[in-house]
């Protein structure tokens, strides 16, 4: 069931009423809820909401909260992703497993090999983060991610403490996610790099060994960008709720 982001003052004592907005339109037009179905609703405080839909009109729907509770729907630590645009349709699919895999933040970079201009990435932030909202409602997320505006490599790993950045390297077989992950800081926000379907340049690579950055690979197989962007922060997570780090 998706679940639906609310704003404090749509709750009223017991009930929670939408007026004409997105998410009406949403459950009346698309899902064409009735009187005494539930629905789920969650706040900018991760409390859960599930009601029951007392009253349909033209402009509001009204829904008796009949249970709520803190959404377990979250990770105890900050994962973001660094990613090398990718064109149109892959793009989309990127940004919607990232958010399904539970990324906190997603930065948009132009890297050497990506497949897509500065230019051509012209309000296209907008797009993604809508992405990222339907996504959150289908998985039923705590949080919605974020979407920053289009930077480059350099940039973006500045952002984040260098033990706290892990690179994924395709032509790098040898270097294991457990290696990469030894020293990592839960309590700081793990930045996770994800390059074009082409892979990162010699002259990138040769940045990231001169820096010291931590590389690492998904083993022998080679994965198209919004593929590893699910195999390599899950892989990473399950490494990290079971660690004690």
């Amino acid at each position: 069931m998706p679940h639906f982001l609310i704003k404090n003052e749509e709750i009223n004592n017991d009930l929670i009423e939408l007026r004409d907005n997105d998410n009406f339109v949403h459950i009346t037009k698309a899902l064409r809820a009735k009187i005494g179905e539930i629905i789920k609703f969650i706040d900018n405080n991760k409390t859960v909401y599930e009601a029951k839909i007392v009253e349909i009109t033209k402009q509001k729907l009204s829904a008796q909260i009949i249970k709520k509770y803190k959404s377990l729907r979250t990770l105890g630590f900050d994962i973001v992703l660094i990613q090398s645009i990718l064109a149109n349709d892959a793009q989309n699919l990127l940004i919607a497993n990232a958010t399904q895999t539970g990324t906190n933040k997603i930065y948009p970079i132009i890297t050497d090999n990506s497949s897509v201009s500065a230019s051509q990435t012209k309000n296209k932030v907008e797009k993604w983060q809508k992405i990222a909202y339907e996504n959150f409602k289908q998985c039923e997320r705590a949080d919605v991610p974020t979407i920053l505006e289009v930077s480059n490599l350099k940039e973006s790993l500045k952002l984040f403490k260098k033990e706290n950045i892990i690179i994924y390297a395709e032509k790098y077989e040898n270097c294991s996610i457990d290696n990469a992950l030894k020293n990592i800081k839960k309590d700081e926000p793990i930045a996770v790099v994800i390059g074009p379907e082409g892979g990162f340049s010699e002259k990138e690579f040769e940045y990231f060994k001169k820096e010291n950055y931590k590389l690492a690979t998904l083993g022998r197989m080679i994965y198209k960008a919004p593929n590893a962007v699910v195999a390599g922060i899950s892989n990473i997570i399950s490494r990290l709720e079971n660690y004690d780090i």
